[in-house]
């Protein structure tokens, strides 16, 4: 396993900072919360980076809007004021925050674009979510809606805008129709990452700004590997 490379307040990836809010490119060894692991997630980070460059005293406020799986790369938004935090809440949980993913993965989809609908169960104790083509108990739809956008030699680009928030929804959507992310062992392949990412990263969100009114577009650059670099070429 290579050592993964995690978020420091010295090698932040910034993406879009204001005076109320703060965007950044989560690499896929940060956790965005604190967890069971004890490890320093990607909120306090952030807070040191806003205490140090602005020479902050004291506590700094940081709200945690959405986050991203551990293993995966990408957008990240926190809010910087407490006038800011509730209205991106409701900003996201009213889906009008548009994201959009990329994928790599080993299989290429019957069609080059399409939108999946399926049921997804999740199933805490194996933290992983399966997908049904019809309804079953406890289920919840899911929709997304893809677009292959380059072959690589072993490998397909897919861009994903999800339609619907649901747990590992990508993930599980995708492997149910046999294009499995590369990496990702939880849901079918075969191995793993050197450094335990799986390459599924989000590319870009787009939003109005919740105290500016503005609307704001954010693009990250998915981590440096061969096959990510590729998809850029």
């Amino acid at each position: 396993m290579v050592k993964k490379i995690i978020s420091n307040k010295n090698n932040l990836q910034v993406l879009h900072e204001d005076n109320h809010i703060i965007v950044v490119n989560k690499r896929s060894g940060d956790i965005v919360q604190g967890d069971k692991t004890g490890d320093k997630p990607l909120s306090e980070v952030v807070k040191e980076y806003i205490a140090e460059k602005h020479n902050k005293p004291g506590a700094v406020y940081l709200g945690v809007v959405h986050r991203l799986d551990r293993p995966t790369s990408g957008i990240v938004v926190f809010a910087r004021t407490s006038k800011a935090l509730p209205r991106l809440n409701a900003l996201f949980a009213n889906k009008e925050a548009q994201k959009t993913y990329w994928a790599v993965v080993k299989g290429c989809p019957p069609k080059k674009h399409d939108n999946l609908t399926h049921w997804l169960k999740r199933n805490p104790k194996q933290n992983k979510s399966y997908a049904y083509t019809n309804e079953v108990p406890d289920s919840k739809k899911a929709v997304l809606e893809y677009q292959l956008i380059k072959k690589l030699d072993n490998y397909c680009l897919l861009e994903i805008d999800l339609h619907t928030g649901r747990h590992h929804q990508i993930r599980s959507q995708l492997s149910s129709i046999g294009c499995i992310i590369k990496g990702d062992l939880k849901y079918g392949a075969n191995r793993s990452n050197k450094d335990g990412s799986i390459h599924l990263h989000a590319r870009k969100l787009t939003f109005v700004h919740p105290v500016k009114k503005e609307p704001i577009s954010v693009t990250a650059p998915p981590p440096s590997d061969p096959i990510w670099n590729d998809c850029l070429i």
